[in-house]
């Protein structure tokens, strides 16, 4: 049976922080710590997306981790209008890097677009599981 864990945080860049040790704690708890640091990293990027995106001034975003045996997909929803970018940053932008490190990092990554919003997950292959 697969773990899961869900969180909202509020439109804050304090929340980028609290996302971070969320998921740290969840993984901690769940004894899966052969990728931490990728999958904190992309907790990080996909919190401070949605909180600069995505995230309408009042609203919140959650933060969802999911364990399957070896997968563990983590997912950051917002309720904003705006789409991930999709196209990578120029070569001298000093910002717009964050789901092109995602992808990066993570073996695979994702958008599902919602009628009110947009989730954006990656997946990871562990060698940890429930």
């Amino acid at each position: 049976m697969p773990l899961s864990r869900q969180r909202r945080f509020p439109r804050s860049r304090a929340s980028v922080r609290a996302a971070r040790t969320f998921v740290r704690q969840a993984l901690t708890d769940w004894d899966c710590l052969d990728r931490l640091d990728d999958i904190t990293l992309c907790a990080s990027e996909l919190a401070t997306n949605a909180l600069l995106h995505g995230v309408p001034p009042g609203r919140q975003y959650c933060v969802t981790l999911t364990l399957d045996g070896p997968l563990l997909r983590l997912a950051v929803r917002d309720t904003g209008d705006h789409p991930a970018p999709a196209a990578p940053p120029a070569e001298d932008a000093c910002s717009g890097r964050g789901l092109h490190l995602a992808r990066e990092v993570s073996d695979d990554l994702g958008v599902t677009e919602h009628l009110i919003g947009k989730t954006v997950w990656v997946v990871f292959k562990t060698d940890d599981g429930p």
